[in-house]
């Protein structure tokens, strides 16, 4: 049976970092595994959909990736996916990173399971890194987050500081992962106040029309939810979620960011006063500690849990507005210390 494990502590913080660094690649080596390359070589990672930019899940990767290149000293690459890629494109994306012989090799974003299967098993010297999605294999950790803990906090915020009684939320693609999300936050929402009203909406049935990746059809959807009142819509829509908050700015109603702290991201600038906060997802600290076991040769593997009792996840607080809002930053607290102390079950589907 293979190993599940919750961090002692991740490295909090890395997702704020500056995102400028400039990642560079290997010399080609033809060796079957890492152990044959002439250069010291260290981290890579292979982008989900919408790449670099995202001013979220992508970035937040590449956050860890630049504090792992700063410490350590080593060459990195950060490599983009392809619009209307095959399992095939990824499979052979992850082997041309491990025949160079970057080490180790962290495919962001559940959709390169099966390449990341298939590959692991040709490079057993290599550890090899998947986020949020389980793949099983002696030389590959799965990274894997409780999304619906900081989701829940999320629908605590949007509880209180709505004053019409409507919150929405938007997901980019029409999945389980996302599913984990709105479960959260309904959750805490209802708990909070039972008479707020969730209108849930997701952008697309499957990736690959672009749930993740338009920031049009967020933008579209969070129109209408304001039209329907919603005064506070939460996003969980990956690049999408710009246009969420690009609506909620100019309505002049609450955004609530995902995965990075999206009041702080200087794409964002022009629409911070209406990002309440984010729930956090710390995939920059999951890709640093990662890294970091490799480097320390004790590389993990197995199933590693991020929530909130290690700080993998979370509730920004950046944007002092949210301490004007009565009741929400004690509520938060409160539902913080129910979910780690137990008391609080959050659920991952509605």
């Amino acid at each position: 049976m293979r190993r599940i494990s919750k961090l002692t502590r991740v490295a909090v913080g890395v997702a704020s970092l500056a995102l400028a660094a400039t990642a560079c690649g290997g010399t080609s080596s033809e060796n079957g595994d890492s152990g044959g390359s002439k250069e010291d070589l260290g981290l890579a990672i292979a982008y989900d959909i919408g790449g670099k930019g995202d001013q979220s899940f992508n970035d937040a990767a590449f956050a860890g990736l630049t504090k792992a290149k700063d410490e350590f000293g080593y060459k990195t690459a950060d490599v983009e996916p392809t619009e209307g890629e095959t399992d095939a494109d990824k499979e052979q994306r992850l082997a041309s990173l491990a025949r160079q012989g970057y080490n180790p090799i962290i495919g962001v974003g559940y959709a390169y399971g099966t390449a990341m299967k298939a590959v692991a098993a040709k490079y057993p010297k290599t550890t090899f890194g998947i986020v949020d999605s389980v793949v099983e294999g002696d030389n590959v950790a799965s990274l894997v987050f409780a999304e619906e803990q900081a989701s829940y906090l999320a629908g605590v915020a949007a509880a209180k500081a709505t004053k019409t009684k409507t919150v929405g939320f938007v997901g980019g693609v029409d999945i389980p992962l996302i599913h984990k999300f709105q479960a959260g936050y309904e959750q805490g929402v209802k708990d909070t106040d039972p008479k707020v009203k969730v209108i849930p909406q997701y952008l697309t049935q499957t990736a690959e029309e672009g749930g993740f990746s338009s920031p049009d059809k967020g933008k579209a959807a969070a129109e209408g939810q304001i039209e329907k009142n919603a005064d506070v819509v939460y996003q969980a829509a990956g690049l999408s979620g710009q246009g969420v908050i690009e609506a909620a700015a100019k309505a002049k109603v609450w955004a609530i960011g995902v995965d990075s702290d999206q009041y702080r991201q200087e794409a964002l600038a022009a629409y911070k006063d209406y990002i309440l906060t984010s729930a956090l997802k710390d995939v920059g600290g999951a890709v640093y500690t990662l890294a970091k076991s490799v480097e320390d040769d004790k590389p993990l593997t197995g199933t590693q849990v991020f929530d909130l009792e290690v700080n993998g996840v979370g509730l920004s607080e950046s944007n002092p507005k949210m301490a004007e809002v009565p009741g929400l930053t004690d509520a938060v607290a409160k539902a913080k210390e129910g979910i780690i102390d137990g008391s609080i079950k959050v659920e991952t589907e509605q």
